[in-house]
């Protein structure tokens, strides 16, 4: 008897967030492989790769937005 789960992946575009540097970065559109049962996101390592580009190169946001910060203490 077998034990392994058969992966059920969608391709989907997803919205990917990341916090850096006391800053947030949100973008939108990104191609993913998305596990239809968890909402685990999977990147193709050339996608992570234009993730880190768009983010490190300072290149200029579409938009920007402001957002409320809580503390939850």
């Amino acid at each position: 008897m077998s034990s392994e789960k058969k992966e059920n992946l969608a391709s989907q575009k997803v919205t990917y967030s990341l916090y850096k540097d006391g800053q947030f970065y949100i973008i939108e559109n990104v191609p993913a492989r998305v596990d239809v049962e968890t909402g685990e996101q999977y990147f193709s390592p050339k996608t992570v790769e234009n993730l880190h580009q768009l983010i490190l190169g300072k290149r200029k946001p579409v938009r920007t937005i402001q957002t409320p910060v809580f503390d939850f203490a």
